[in-house]
């Protein structure tokens, strides 16, 4: 398709390798990159999905989003799930959960799978509320930790429409795990729901026997 070949062309364009060694260095060498930061980054796709706005109907999406997500460039990486986002909120057909089951396994970090877990994952069981149960089960009891965190991130954007039950549960299934990506986001989740009910995290953290990392992150916001 023309809209990912004149996509590449523009990163090809916009190289900075003093960018990329820092970049790269901060993501511990695990992917390599142009070098291209976030703003520039964000203006280069904003100007192709302009100019090929015709190539990203809604069955071009995904192949286009796997495309891309493939690729060994890791600000494609990031493109291609804000297309997703972008393109398929509200809209996702139910069976996309293997969809995005895939981008969380593949070309897995920090960086794209919390997007990832937040802005996909968590529209997506927006939109079908009653595969929740069974697809974070799923998530959760993966040998893949990446799936984990997802399982655990995937409420940050619901503020009071968050399930406080399946929040709880998910953190103690968790919290003896010694993975310091686990860890961070049990905390992260609690310290995002304090937001809308501090005393509930805080009676919570209280009586649930978290790990150090995880009771600090989770208060860190009701301790400032």
């Amino acid at each position: 398709m023309q809209f990912i070949s004149e996509l590449i062309s523009k990163f090809e364009s916009n190289v900075n390798e003093e960018n990329a060694l820092a970049m790269e260095a901060y993501l511990k060498n695990l992917f390599s990159l142009y070098g291209v930061k976030a703003p520039l980054r964000k203006q280069l796709l904003k100007q192709t999905v302009q100019e090929y706005k015709s190539e990203l109907s809604h069955k071009n999406i995904i192949p286009i989003v796997t495309n891309l997500y493939n690729k060994p460039k890791r600000e494609l990486h990031y493109c291609a799930i804000e297309l997703a986002d972008k393109f398929l909120k509200k809209k996702y057909k139910i069976q996309a959960i293997d969809f995005i089951k895939d981008l969380i396994i593949t070309n897995s970090w920090w960086d794209s799978v919390d997007f990832i877990a937040k802005h996909i994952l968590g529209n997506y069981l927006i939109q079908f509320p009653d595969e929740i149960g069974r697809i974070i089960t799923m998530f959760s009891s993966s040998e893949n930790m990446w799936l984990n965190r997802s399982a655990i991130l995937f409420q940050l954007g619901y503020k009071d429409k968050t399930d406080a039950t399946i929040l709880f549960d998910i953190c103690l299934e968790h919290k003896s795990s010694s993975e310091f990506f686990i860890q961070k986001a049990i905390g992260w989740s609690l310290r995002e729901y304090s937001k809308v009910n501090p005393d509930e995290v805080v009676s919570f953290v209280t009586t649930a026997g978290l790990k150090p990392l995880s009771q600090k992150e989770a208060l860190k916001r009701i301790n400032k």
